[in-house]
């Protein structure tokens, strides 16, 4: 914990607020010529710009007992005397995947030689932003949040006020990662241009930040939307309830705008006016999380290709957190940053380490009554996937391996066995049964038997998968507990579970194990995880039968559980199965002109047409290659 803001304090534009809300923050400072630092930390999202110029914005999604702020570094920024500071907060407000309602508020001190030369308080002058439009609420997705109206004829209105003092109990820490690196904006070719009406192409799938610059004659709403592809000549932007667009309001004349807080992740823009406009540019300022990747030499040119493009979506899904998919959702999944973690460890020089223990880290911080870990962190939606909260254990165990860092094992050791208890609550007669609440979706792959019931209430009976997860997350506690000299107190347990678990779903005549006791369901995630659980006595002919088709089939998330499955039981015999497999559908995605990898082989019209071509649990295939 830093004791940072000793100062300092939390401040609103007024004592209550509502969701989509911008507030403006003003103040004077004297400076010298020496070293400066702004450390700044706020609910939602911040811009910070000195002396009228842009330097820092995206904060680091968190919690308010785990607050992490920003130290960065103004001395370029700054002149001797007197100096201007502004920051512009969008205060979310609202419950969605990847934010939750909270108080507004933000916090700043500036230190430079040593002492504090300014610092948030009712001094600070402060005034609710008249260009963008508070209370708007235009939701994009239930991950994303909200979009934005901006008004460029309402530019720098209304009267300043003094701010006031926020009561917000916070625990501060420095934010954990390096800050994402803006690159120049990105090409983009016209391929349309009909007056009011543009499209362009960014050449590419791309993360970051949307900008647009054009002239017209009169004030009119312009119309932007953003997609991965483009179906009948347009972007996706209408899905079921799905919005991918913000609105801007021109003045007349030049218009040059750009978003510092609201990240796109799209190929193609889209723009429609009221009336002709001429375009300079509409793009994106890329953003991107340094990192250095590894120099892989392959003699076959596909797997080259495969492991390009996988590493190049991994990249595109590092934000300040590991996010699934840049375009639908950016949030950060347990599972999903899993298979992104372990890609890491092969793809990058320094194996990410520092960005994987600090994602493994906060959802440490996260807080379900029921023990479970939510679906996503920070999340505001109080829904959990059971079944992420075992593949916790495995993230862990094998960022240590990876990694070496013992340490964090004894640090996040508690929770661990918080999530333990929470299933051995829910276990019976020696099996892990579904949990049976319409927050706790019993998913495990968009496949036939394993998508669960969203939001709705299951009977609470044993199934095969939660059982085996349970067993594998046993096991790499037991082995995370060895490195790090912790007890591990489950052996018995261990023991009757893997007992337990091959009575009651397999079937003999079969020779392999159903979903559910004396189901039809055989699945070849669930065998595959009954081989790597240790409970099956004959994991070769189950192994035969994954590659013959027996059992219905895993999607590119998972599926390197059945390789994982088959590689462990005779390499030799399977592995030209798996690397054949992997050929044959990224092959696929390739021959398509894909710069990143898809969510599922369906592609954009997985999902009711809302599949993603850019995610990041699909990069996992490089570990294989």
């Amino acid at each position: 914990m830093n004791i940072s803001f000793q100062s300092a304090k939390w401040i609103w534009i007024s004592r209550t607020s509502g969701a989509d809300e911008y507030g403006e923050f003003f103040s004077h400072f004297t400076a010298c010529d020496a070293l400066a630092v702004c450390r700044i930390s706020c609910d939602g999202d911040y811009t910070l710009y000195i002396n009228g110029e842009y330097v820092s914005s995206n904060q680091y999604g968190d919690f308010e007992h785990y607050k992490i702020y920003d130290e960065i570094d103004i001395s370029g920024y700054l002149r001797p005397g007197n100096n201007e500071l502004s920051v512009l907060v969008w205060h979310f407000g609202a419950d969605f995947q990847r934010c939750k309602t909270l108080e507004a508020g933000v916090i700043f001190e500036i230190e430079q030689s040593g002492k504090n030369i300014l610092v948030s308080d009712e001094d600070t002058l402060c005034r609710k932003s008249s260009a963008y439009t508070s209370g708007y609420c235009k939701v994009i997705t239930s991950q994303l949040g909200f979009s934005f109206l901006y008004d460029a004829t309402k530019e720098n209105l209304g009267e300043w006020n003094r701010s006031v003092a926020v009561n917000k109990e916070c625990d501060f820490y420095p934010r954990p990662v390096k800050r994402l690196e803006l690159l120049p904006e990105s090409d983009a070719r016209i391929l349309k241009n009909e007056g009011n009406y543009y499209l362009v192409d960014l050449g590419k799938e791309t993360v970051g930040l949307p900008v647009l610059d054009f002239v017209c004659d009169k004030s009119q709403k312009i119309l932007v939307a953003w997609g991965e592809d483009l179906q009948d000549g347009h972007v996706r932007r209408l899905l079921d309830g799905r919005d991918f667009s913000f609105e801007y309001i021109s003045k007349p004349g030049e218009n040059k705008y750009t978003n510092y807080m609201l990240r796109l992740g799209c190929r193609y823009l889209e723009l429609w006016a009221d009336y002709p406009i001429s375009l300079n540019y509409l793009g994106l300022i890329e953003q991107v999380y340094p990192l250095k990747v590894r120099d892989v030499q392959k003699d076959n040119l596909l797997d080259k290709q495969i492991h390009d493009v996988c590493v190049n979506t991994l990249k595109l899904c590092i934000m300040e957190h590991y996010v699934d998919t840049p375009w639908r959702e950016q949030c950060l999944y347990m599972f999903d940053s899993r298979n992104q973690m372990l890609a890491g460890y092969y793809a990058f020089e320094d194996g990410n380490f520092e960005y994987a223990r600090a994602n493994l880290l906060l959802m440490s911080k996260d807080r379900r009554p029921d023990g479970l870990l939510s679906i996503c962190y920070p999340s505001g939606v109080p829904l959990a996937i059971p079944s992420c909260s075992m593949f916790y254990f495995m993230a862990v165990r094998e960022y240590i391996e990876h990694s070496g860092d013992i340490s964090f094992g004894k640090e996040i050791h508690p929770k661990l066995i918080s999530i333990i208890n929470a299933f051995l609550n829910n276990r019976e007669n020696g099996l892990i049964k579904r949990f049976g609440d319409r927050t706790q979706w019993n998913f495990y792959d968009w496949s036939e038997h394993l998508e669960g019931r969203l939001w709705q209430s299951e009977p609470a009976i044993p199934d095969l998968l939660i059982n085996c997860l349970f067993i594998t997350a046993l096991e790499n506690f037991k082995i995370i507990t060895q490195k790090t000299g912790e007890d591990f107190s489950y052996d018995e347990i261990l023991t009757e579970s893997k007992k337990r678990t091959k009575e009651e779903f397999f079937d003999p005549r079969k020779g392999a194990f159903a979903l559910t006791k004396g189901g039809a369901d055989f699945t070849v995630l669930g065998n595959a995880f009954a081989v790597l659980a240790g409970i099956s006595e004959d994991p070769e002919s189950i192994c035969e039968k994954i590659v013959h088709g027996d059992f219905t089939n895993c999607t590119f998330s998972k599926r390197c559980f059945k390789y994982d499955a088959l590689l462990m039981t005779n390499e030799k015999r399977f592995k030209p199965y798996v690397l054949d497999e992997i050929r044959r559908d990224y092959k696929k995605m390739l021959d398509s002109g894909a710069t990143s990898v898809w969510e599922t082989a369906d592609g954009a019209s997985a999902f009711d047409n809302a599949g993603s071509l850019c995610h990041g649990w699909s990069a996992v295939a490089l570990c294989y290659l």
